[in-house]
Formats: structure tokens, sequence, C-alpha cells
């Protein structure tokens, strides 16, 4: 009895929650005034013609990932399993030398060069789990010789010590080919190219020395009440200090981030800095926040507000599949979107029809790579979770539950049908 009070008591708050109204609306039901939306289309119109004088031929490739296998071992001789690894012992030898071993086989493995929080180059291999189980990700130092090694018959593992608290152990990745980057067909590259001309991927949000500490918050994230009457040169003075200063959210409660986001929008809006204007919109759109800490109840009063960037006179979809792909060969400061936030905004988005189309076409593509296919299946799963019409739901449902036969046998077997 006492858990069902503390669940109904959340879904009380989280509704209070989702009723309130995060940022001021206008008159005209959009977070950006008139005014300001005039302005807003205005630059579009000339960044539509900037689009046709991009380079729409550019091919990008999928991200580099193979068909492979994971092992996991804590029990019996792993310094010896380690040893064997590293003299290159073949799958089928392993698993017949060490029964202990928990074995995964036929997984989706994704090769990544990124940073850690250190800024470091490093090289991640990961897997793409289709059920709700921590997936499995190895990091290491990036060398480019390493990097591009063929690891066909390869392992790539990581070792722990015994300590107090956990046995000695290993968990291992296991690549029965080499890794494998595809071109994507052109009208999915020309939707990548389509974003990156319009989010002017020449500049980024903050600068890249940015202070991410505490004080002055005030500084950081608020706009003087009088800051429409300010000159320009005064606007682009206070847009450039919260550029040099990231609001970091401290828990799930804090908003500074948000609120910072959305005042960078409406002050790079007012003196037409589209570049920023972007940027700090699809951030809100997205949560592509900074917070030492966050809980997934304070998420539903984060809204989308995918219907002020449908006001303008932009190919929303082509922006929002063109942030979706992962690509092996992006621009510098190319915009990676969320994938559960983009699947949110399109439940809300007037052009819901059409985005559902192309992520089950997507989904059936088998010119298409595995790992934006597995994608295009979590967009449209997120997307079917927002949507209230439990009628429509049921039919989306169905037409998911198609569409992932369609799929390689080895990924499809692992998704569990929707339930209707």
């Amino acid at each position: 009895m006492k858990n069902k009070i503390v669940l109904l008591a959340g879904i009380i708050f989280n509704s209070f929650l989702s009723a309130q109204s995060e940022f001021t609306t206008f008159n005209n039901g959009l977070i950006y005034n008139e005014h300001t939306m005039d302005k807003l289309e205005r630059i579009v119109d000339s960044l539509n013609l900037k689009y046709k004088t991009c380079d729409l031929n550019k091919v990008f490739y999928s991200q580099q990932q193979v068909k492979g296998h994971i092992i996991r071992l804590s029990k019996g001789n792993v310094a010896q399993a380690k040893k064997d690894m590293d003299m290159n012992i073949s799958f089928e030898n392993f698993v017949s030398k060490y029964p202990d071993a928990e074995i995964q086989k036929d997984v989706l493995i994704i090769k990544l060069k990124t940073k850690d929080y250190h800024e470091k180059d490093i090289i991640r291999f990961y897997e793409i789990r289709l059920d709700d189980d921590y997936e499995l990700k190895i990091d290491k130092e990036y060398k480019k010789t390493v990097h591009n090694k063929p690891v066909k018959n390869t392992w790539y593992y990581e070792y722990s010590d015994k300590t107090s608290y956990s046995n000695e152990s290993v968990k291992a990745f296991y690549f029965p080919e080499n890794m494998k980057s595809i071109p994507l067909d052109p009208k999915y590259s020309r939707q990548i190219i389509y974003s990156d001309c319009l989010i002017d991927t020449s500049i980024t949000k903050f600068k890249e020395n940015s202070s991410r500490d505490r004080y002055d918050l005030n500084r950081r994230i608020k706009l003087p009440y009088n800051w429409k009457n300010l000159t320009t040169p005064e606007k682009e003075k206070i847009l450039d200090e919260m550029r040099s200063n990231m609001a970091v959210g401290m828990c799930s409660q804090d908003n500074s981030p948000r609120i910072q986001g959305i005042n960078m929008a409406l002050l790079s809006a007012d003196i037409a800095h589209w570049g920023l204007f972007l940027k700090s919109h699809l951030d809100i759109m997205n949560d592509r926040f900074e917070r030492v800490s966050d809980a997934s109840y304070a998420w539903g009063n984060r809204q989308t507000y995918i219907k002020e960037l449908e006001e303008l006179d932009i190919n929303v979809p082509d922006l929002i599949f063109g942030i979706s792909f992962r690509i092996e060969n992006p621009v510098n400061n190319h915009y990676y979107g969320s994938i559960g936030r983009l699947g949110r905004a399109i439940s809300e988005s007037k052009d819901r029809e059409k985005f559902l189309s192309q992520m089950l076409s997507m989904i059936r593509d088998e010119d298409l790579d595995d790992y934006n296919r597995v994608l295009s299946y979590f967009l449209y799963i997120n997307c079917n979770h927002y949507i209230e019409n439990e009628r429509e739901k049921k039919i989306n449902k169905l037409n998911l539950n198609d569409a992932v036969k369609k799929l390689p046998q080895y990924l499809s077997e692992k998704i569990k049908p929707e339930k209707i």
C-alpha cells in the first residue's frame, strides 16, 4: 500500500511539472514573439538560397561496425585467458578452454574515435543492445596505427586485477571480420548536408575555453530586464559573456543550463546570429546540457519546441534526420541529435506521418548499414511512446513489427515484438 501511495504521489508530481510552462509563451503560441520570428524568417530565406550552393554530391559513410562476439570471464584462470587473447586464440578454442566464460554471440559492435572526460582522444568499442541490459564498452588511448589496424580474428579486451571488492576478470570483444563502413544512399547524405548547411558548422555555441565554474551564475544565464532596449553591440557583449561561461546543472531541478540556452537563443535571434540561434534551440530540443546528476522524473517538463522550427521555412524532417544518422566522416562540429529527445520531438511534429514513413523505410532498407537501421528503430519507438492517440499507437506498433522482420536475423531475433 505504501509503495502505491509513493507511486501515485510521483505520478501527480510529474503531472504537475508537465503542466507548468517551462519558458514564457507569447501570443503566437511560441517561445519567440512575432517580431523575433519575423527576423528568423528573413534569415531562413537567405539560407535556403545558400543551400543550393552547397556540395550536394558529398558522400557520407556509416560508422565502422561489425557483427562480433562478447565474452566475460571472472572465474578460473583469468590471467591465462588474457595471455591466450594476446596470442590470438580462436574464438572457438577460447569457448572450449574456458567453459565458465559468459558468451554473447552475434552482437552489433561499433568502433568510434571520440574524446574522454579529459578531452583526450580515445578509441571506443561498444555494443548496441536491443534490450534493457547494460552495453559493453571498452575505451583505450587513441593511436592511429591501432585505430586503422585490421581487426579480423582478433580480441579487444579490458582486464581487471583482483581487489578487495571484486574478482580478477576480463571482458572482451572478438571480431570474426574486419570493421566495415559503407557509403550512405545519396538521399540520406543530402539530409546530412542539409543539416550541416543549415546549422553552420563553422562555429561552436561555446568558446573553446569557456568556463564551467558556478560563481556569478546570474551573469551567465540571465538577461537584463531591459535587454530589448540595448544597442546591438551591448547585446553582442552579453552573448559573448554567455558563450564564455557555460552553465552546468547541479541536479535534475537545476534548470540554469536550459535558461541559459533559451536566453542565448533569444539574443542570437535578436541580433540575427543564425548559427548560434539554431545551435541554442537544438540544444534545448535535445536537452544537450551538462549536469552533475540528472534523474528521469525531471525530463517530462523539458519540452522540445519543434513547432518553433516548423513555423519557419525550414525542411524540418531533413534537419532532424540529418542529425540522427551516425557517420564515420562528419564535418567538423557536425551536430548529433539525441535519439530519445528527437523521437519525442517527432511525436509533436505536424509532419509526423512523413517522419514515421521514412523511419519504417530505413528499418527495412537492406542497403543501409545495420547501425543506422537500429537507430531508426529506436527513433521510431521513442516517437510512438509519446503519441497520445492510442489507436494511432497500435497501428504504428503493427507497422513496426512488420518492418523489424526485414532486419538481419541476428538483430530481429533480439527484438521483442511490440505488444498491441
